[in-house]
């Protein structure tokens, strides 16, 4: 299966049963909160997603592929795990490498928001309930 189209269905079931053997073993992952290196260290990124998040999804907008580099326009969306459980949205992209073998060696995130935005998204539902 091509990769756009096992990353499309990734997005489509985020954060279940993703596809860790499209990464490099090594895979370089950043965003605005992690910079780590390794495809195991970013399966738990993804599973204290799954645990800790309520409701979470990822939309994905666009997805392109330029060369060896594959660039997708998301939204990540989650309930926080407050009292008054917040809908909290991250809209973003993000900058997939491939490696000579087809495999994702980097991942990089950008938000398209900063982080202290995140943050108030939190306190902005509470004083609105």
């Amino acid at each position: 299966m091509e990769i756009i189209q096992i990353l499309k269905e990734d997005y489509q079931r985020f954060p279940q049963n993703q596809t860790y053997s499209i990464y490099a073993p090594d895979v370089y992952f950043q965003d605005a909160v992690f910079k780590f290196r390794g495809v195991q260290l970013y399966a738990l990124m993804i599973n204290f997603i799954k645990t800790f998040f309520l409701n979470p999804q990822m939309d994905l907008h666009n997805i392109q592929s330029l060369g060896d580099t594959i660039k997708t326009e998301w939204t990540l969306s989650w309930n926080s795990p407050l009292p008054w459980k917040p809908r909290i949205s991250i809209p973003g992209w993000s900058e997939l490498r491939l490696n000579s073998e087809g495999l994702i060696i980097s991942h990089i995130d950008y938000w398209n928001c900063s982080q202290l935005d995140v943050l108030k998204q939190h306190s902005f539902s509470f004083k609105n309930r």
